[in-house]
């Protein structure tokens, strides 16, 4: 494991946060999952493009230019094959319910080694559950961000390891599936691409932009469209995307068969060929 706290590399062990840190107080935290590939970090732009943008809806310290001179130094200590990397801002400090200064903030950087899914993997597939609470927006005033508080998919996320599957999917009152726990969800249905639309409950998630450019590239019909859950069980094809797994075929729900189309092979090989190997 790789520490970096504010720009300083600190052995796992001696690497510490004051209690009165708002990510411990609060959850006040944003944050970013990027991979590293034969140390080259993936699509570092567009993740801290986001983490930005969060930033400035929320009034958020993030210095982006410390937080670039830290991942590139975090670079040459990277020593797996594939690495995550998550990065988090605090505020910092709180003593009370206002928000501390601005020069309270930190950032945390941990590095660890990362597996891919195996074309193997990809092949068979991921096995999904319909999750048993609700995605949640503290925000709704506001789209989704990858923030700290961050209870409603780890509920789901553990719900599906308890089932023995992959992943849990969020569904609404009306009956309509939004995303994963950790994932952005995607089917084929009739020839089109189509995937929820982004925003209060569902994240515009880079590897999804990343799907939606490829999708685009090879002459698919795009629809970012509500998905009912009945369609997702009947599609020819059903994915999901993050940062981490890229697209990942789903084979089955609440040990249903679905899907079994190919069109996620297209797109992930269209991807490939634009994200350096």
């Amino acid at each position: 494991m790789i520490v970096n706290i504010d720009g300083g590399f600190l052995e796992p062990g001696e690497a510490r946060l004051p209690v009165d840190d708002g990510g411990f107080l609060y959850g006040e935290t944003l944050f970013e999952t990027l991979k590293a590939r034969e140390r080259k970090i993936l699509l570092v732009g567009e993740h801290l493009d986001r983490l930005e943008m969060s930033a400035r809806l929320l009034d958020f310290p993030c210095d982006r230019k410390r937080i670039e001179s830290a991942l590139e130094r975090t670079i040459p200590r990277l020593t797996a094959p594939v690495s995550r990397i998550r990065l988090t801002l605090t505020r910092g400090s709180f003593d009370s319910l206002e928000y501390p200064p601005t020069k309270s903030a930190r950032f945390v950087i941990i590095a660890l080694s990362a597996e891919e899914p195996t074309p193997q993997e990809r092949q068979t597939g991921a096995a999904c559950v319909f999750a048993p609470n609700r995605r949640v927006n503290p925000l709704s005033h506001l789209p989704q961000m990858k923030r700290g508080n961050y209870a409603d998919c780890l509920y789901a996320a553990n719900y599906a390891r308890l089932k023995g599957v992959r992943e849990a999917l969020f569904v609404t009152e009306q009956d309509e599936v939004l995303e994963g726990a950790t994932s952005n969800l995607f089917m084929v249905h009739q020839g089109a691409l189509i995937t929820p639309p982004a925003g209060e409950l569902v994240l515009a998630g880079i590897m999804r932009r990343q799907v939606l450019d490829a999708a685009r590239g090879i002459g698919l019909e795009i629809r970012e469209e509500p998905i009912a859950r009945a369609s997702l069980l009947e599609a020819e094809e059903v994915f999901l995307t993050n940062s981490m797994v890229d697209i990942l075929p789903i084979t089955r729900i609440e040990n249903q068969p679905v899907g079994g189309g190919r069109t996620w092979h297209s797109l992930l090989t269209e991807i490939s060929g634009k994200t350096p190997a």
